[in-house]
């Protein structure tokens, strides 16, 4: 698997300087923790997850681009279809696996899956109906993840892994009201990250439910809007930034999920330029922009740039036209990627300031390492553009059948 590998490769060296490597869930777990990029969700009773999966959708079609996703069987079925939901999960994934056992499908075009449970007893129960077939998933996501309950489902998932003789990974989904709650949230963070730190090579992503979070105080940001608008949230992913994004012992903290695919009544100015899709494209691109405001994805966009500005990486999606934004807004520029190879190249023989290749900015050694190191992992899984290329270059490769879903 690997990034934007629907493009043709004569698209791809037009585009990139240097392409995206590939991955599977045998990479190792740092370089790993920031390749799953846009993580699409399905309920867990949909019917045609392995069908999706084996016709190569992500590849090209719908899903084109996906490079991970989540079977849910928490809040997107209801209490009165766990049962079947969890039936219908074990069979999408042993129908999966039996093709890759068969040769039936190249393992290599296989997206990371993760089940996203309601309890660590439900984790058990997937496992002992899975068997052998569990080798295929790449983990479990644990929503409404606290002190309380977290370090129960990262020794279920240990004791798991080490019966199946399987690397499998947790990514816990932080949105309860003890991390919310002003009076609560310090001490609930630090002992969420201890019982992390305990199992901290099981641990993948933080992620955060906005969603939930936001349900707490009755709110839902707008599609003129974004989660950094809303202050208690905004205040919360302050928070939860400065205790899991620490370089000392840093987490991937993925950005939340983005509710809309749909256009509406606006009342804000769009938020993405005319100028560079015009430069890019002409009037083609002037209408691509278009579209992209139409279905407000505009707000997506922008949100995205404000998640990458504040540390986070990759984003939980809902609908496939997703993709492709997410991921595209992950690649590195030529720019971002020659200032953090100069500072690497510096750091060994120099500490202070230099100047930007670009000649536009000051780098300095000591303060831009981490942001540097980041950035060139980044350019592995996601690519570097050429000087001239950018995100509108990856989005633009879209089909009819995505863009008027």
């Amino acid at each position: 698997m690997k990034h934007f590998q629907y493009l043709s490769k004569e698209k791809r060296n037009e585009i990139f300087l240097y392409e995206p490597i590939h991955f599977s869930k045998e990479t190792e777990r740092e370089t790993l923790a920031y390749t799953l990029g846009a993580t699409l969700y399905m309920p867990g009773n949909r019917t045609a997850i392995s069908s999706d999966v084996l016709s190569g959708k992500f590849l090209n079609g719908k899903h084109e681009g996906l490079t991970s996703m989540v079977i849910c069987l928490e809040d997107s079925i209801g209490d009165t279809e766990v049962e079947s939901a969890e039936e219908n999960t074990v069979r999408q994934i042993e129908v999966i696996s039996n093709s890759i056992l068969k040769g039936q499908f190249d393992q290599r075009n296989l997206p990371l899956i993760f089940v996203r449970i309601r309890s660590e007893d439900q984790m058990k129960r997937l496992a002992s109906k899975l068997k052998h077939h569990i080798q295929l998933l790449s983990g479990f996501v644990f929503p409404k993840f606290t002190s309380e309950n977290g370090r129960g489902y990262y020794a279920a998932l240990q004791e798991i892994a080490s019966l199946y003789s399987v690397t499998l990974y947790g990514m816990p989904i932080l949105e309860t009201k003890e991390i919310i709650y002003k009076e609560s949230r310090i001490a609930e963070l630090l002992g969420i990250k201890e019982i992390l730190d305990d199992y901290y090579e099981l641990v993948l992503n933080v992620r955060l439910g906005g969603t939930d979070l936001s349900g707490l105080f009755g709110i839902r940001r707008s599609r003129d809007t974004t989660i950094y608008d809303i202050s208690v949230i905004r205040d919360c992913i302050t928070d939860i930034i400065n205790v899991f994004g620490r370089c000392e012992k840093e987490y991937v903290i993925s950005g939340p999920v983005w509710e809309y695919f749909g256009g509406g009544q606006r009342i804000l100015k769009p938020q993405i330029r005319q100028t560079p899709f015009q430069q890019a494209y002409g009037t083609e691109g002037l209408e691509f922009r278009a579209n992209l405001i139409d279905r407000y994805d505009d707000g997506l966009i922008h949100e995205i740039v404000l998640d990458n500005t504040n540390g986070l990486v990759g984003k939980t999606i809902i609908h496939p036209l997703h993709i492709k934004i997410v991921n595209a807004l992950n690649a590195v520029t030529k720019e971002e990627y020659l200032d953090a190879s100069s500072i690497l190249d510096q750091a060994q023989s120099y500490n202070g300031v230099i100047r930007s290749e670009f000649s536009n900015k000051m780098n300095e050694i000591k303060p831009h390492y981490n942001w540097a190191r980041k950035i060139i992992l980044k350019s592995k899984i996601y690519g570097v553009f050429h000087e001239q290329q950018s995100f509108i270059d990856l989005i633009s490769e879209t089909t009819n059948e995505q863009l008027y879903i």
